[in-house]
């Protein structure tokens, strides 16, 4: 079971003449979306069917998300399999929270059209050619709801299917992975990116949303370490956030040691370091169950993610590299020097770190 199924599924139980409370077999479908992608999912995203409240959604659709960077449907940037209302296609289209913009602009109308679609051609502007090249397909949901009409004025990017011609379960999985790296640069972007409603019609404004620079611990405002309740399947499990509390020891330690830890404005990046001129790009990894392994590949895919998104593309200055770790991740240290990265993690007496770290000052030499 995987996308494919999940897509047929809907598209031949969803019924939307019914309520969504009984004799709909497509809502149960949707309700499960979450289940059922789970293997087909990039690392960190997670999916929930949505088929309406109350009355059945003229155009179900299945939202795909990074719980960590917001947009669950309702506001920020979020991708999303969006039916058309007759059930023949669907989009995975990267969409904006049409919800929150209504809110803020008191309308359903062609005003809150006008500015999705400045906004999406803004975002689109912004991310490289060669990224979004083959994803320009314009949804049409064949609905006159405003909903509708709002999601195909809000597409950035988009990939239309004919539900009698879906592309195998591979092919599904690659345009879901390529559409989470437009997604991962198109939320680099958007803090750019301002609309201003003007009587003649909203315009961009485009906003300087660089990190800076600082002083002492004046840009480090890292997350609560403490535990947290998120509720799953009806039920409460405290989940202690060792990341950020792995955040939180580093960012004094590192001060001391004449490096400046910025968490302020720097999202999706955990942290970064300045000194000297210099700029180091930090991914922290809590290590789970030892698996230090996992933490190092995690580490890896996203360090060289961001260094190409947030600075090559942008044409900055390159950053140097650097893994943050709960615990020591043995042979890793050498592997991340071979790739050209630095690593510090915890000890019992304090911090370690590899030939580079050590080299940078950021740790003693053992």
């Amino acid at each position: 079971m995987g996308i494919r199924d999940l897509l047929l599924d809907v598209a031949d139980k969803f019924d939307p003449t019914l309520t969504t409370t009984s004799g709909n077999p497509g809502q149960g479908v949707l309700r499960e979306a979450g289940t059922r992608l789970v293997g087909a999912l990039p690392y960190g995203m997670k999916a929930e069917g949505h088929g309406g409240q109350g009355g059945a959604a003229a155009t179900p659709w299945i939202r795909v998300f990074d719980p960590a960077a917001g947009g669950r449907g309702t506001n920020g940037l979020y991708l999303a399999y969006i039916f058309a209302a007759d059930l023949k296609s669907v989009a995975l289209t990267l969409q904006q929270g049409v919800t929150v913009f209504s809110e803020q602009l008191a309308t359903t109308g062609q005003r809150l059209r006008a500015h999705l679609a400045v906004r999406a051609r803004s975002l689109q502007a912004e991310l490289h050619d060669a990224l979004i090249a083959e994803w320009n397909d314009q949804p049409q949901f064949m609905h006159r709801g405003w909903r509708a009409r709002a999601y195909e004025a809000s597409s950035v990017a988009a990939r239309c299917y004919a539900i009698d011609r879906l592309p195998s379960e591979g092919d599904l999985c690659a345009d879901l992975g390529t559409m989470t790296t437009i997604l991962k640069a198109a939320l680099a972007v958007e803090p750019q990116i301002a609309v201003v409603n003007d009587p003649a019609g909203p315009m961009v404004e485009y906003t300087h949303h660089g990190h800076g620079t600082y002083e002492g611990l004046d840009g480090f405002r890292p997350k609560t370490g403490g535990d947290y309740v998120v509720q799953i399947a009806e039920r409460e499990e405290q989940r202690k956030q060792a990341h950020e509390g792995l955040i939180q020891r580093f960012g004094p330690y590192i001060l001391g040691r004449g490096f400046t830890p910025v968490t302020d404005r720097v999202h999706p990046r955990d942290l970064i370091l300045q000194a000297d001129g210099a700029e180091w790009l930090v991914e922290a990894k809590a290590v789970k169950k030892g698996n230090t392994t996992q933490a190092v590949r995690e580490a890896v895919g996203q360090l060289l993610e961001y260094r190409y998104f947030l600075y090559t593309q942008k044409n900055e200055p390159t950053p140097h590299l650097l893994g943050l770790f709960s615990e020591d991740i043995g042979v890793y240290a050498t592997y991340l020097e071979h790739h050209g990265m630095g690593a510090v993690w915890c000890t019992p007496e304090g911090w370690a770190g590899s030939a580079s770290a050590v080299a940078w000052g950021m740790a003693d030499e053992s």
